[in-house]
């Protein structure tokens, strides 16, 4: 089993959500260009989907887990809210959203990597 980089992982969300952040940004300032179809980026999950992480039991106590009881994430539409008469697919609204939701992904993963940081440094003080 190969080691699990939790700093190679962040930094990796990290770029996807750089350029998420790029893309919404780009289909904002494209909201009145006539024919422009809403630009979105691949989710992370599909990102995560080609690290091959699995879960390991490396204890007897650990909980099994059956793949059969495995529960799929339903995959929502991302189809525009709404489309102009010029052909422009870009819901500000929508977008906004999204920069949301971007801006709470990067602030969770800066918190994740700092407290990482605190437990690596507790460890070699000790």
């Amino acid at each position: 089993m190969d080691p699990i980089h939790l700093f190679d992982l962040a930094a990796r969300q990290a770029r996807w959500l750089s350029t998420s952040q790029a893309v919404i940004a780009s289909n904002v300032s494209n909201a009145n260009t006539p024919g422009y179809k809403t630009q979105t980026v691949q989710p992370f999950a599909e990102v995560l989907d080609r690290t091959q992480m699995q879960l390991a039991s490396t204890n007897a106590a650990h909980l099994a887990l059956d793949p059969a009881e495995e529960q799929k994430a339903v995959a929502k539409d991302d189809s525009p809210w709404e489309t102009t008469e010029s052909g422009n697919s870009v819901s500000i609204e929508q977008e906004m959203i999204k920069a949301s939701d971007v801006n709470r992904a990067f602030s969770l993963n800066a918190s994740l990597v700092k407290a990482f940081h605190g437990m690596l440094m507790a460890s070699v003080r000790s």
